[in-house]
């Protein structure tokens, strides 16, 4: 798919069918994912790919309540490890690029899962206590985004989109 339809038809899917993803598309994922850049090229993060229907219905109850996470074939949950991006960059390393390693990493398994005619949404609100404990995560690793992936039942409605000057100063 062209980038632009690419982006053009990614939405929030919040609706996904009783369709597996096949292996080859959800290698295609993870490979995308791990393709994307990151802080001194540390890729401090760590996925957790999830399809266990009890583990998707507790990180559903752990996102409070958002039960479209258990309707997924398959779950991918994004987590910062701060202290590997910390050896190189400290404290900012730590609070900020382990961060947005992983959700750089994240955008790009979504984009990829469009591509591949597979929709998805990012879950930003949870436990994180909780749902470290769902997937027995190690203690350094931070779960930052849960991230649903399937064939959407619904249809794309349109979005409204405040105007980019709204969100920019351009200075010269």
């Amino acid at each position: 798919m062209e980038f632009d339809k690419v982006l053009e038809n990614r939405f929030c899917c919040r609706s996904f069918q009783d369709k597996k993803i096949e292996p080859e598309k959800f290698q295609a994922i993870l490979e995308t994912a791990n393709s994307a850049p990151s802080a001194g090229n540390l890729q401090a993060y760590y996925i957790f790919g999830v399809s266990h229907k009890q583990k998707k219905l507790e990180l559903a109850k752990a996102a409070l309540n958002q039960m479209f996470i258990n309707e997924a074939p398959l779950v991918l949950v994004f987590c910062a490890n701060p202290e590997k991006s910390a050896i190189k960059y400290g404290e900012r390393g730590r609070n900020l690029y382990s961060i947005q390693d992983a959700t750089i990493a994240a955008t790009f398994a979504w984009l990829k899962a469009v591509n591949l005619g597979l929709g998805a949404v990012w879950v930003g609100a949870f436990d994180e206590k909780e749902v470290k404990e769902i997937l027995g995560a190690e203690e350094n690793l931070k779960p930052v985004v849960i991230m649903p992936i399937g064939y959407c039942q619904e249809e794309k409605e349109e979005r409204r989109r405040e105007k980019i000057e709204k969100h920019l100063s351009f200075i010269e």
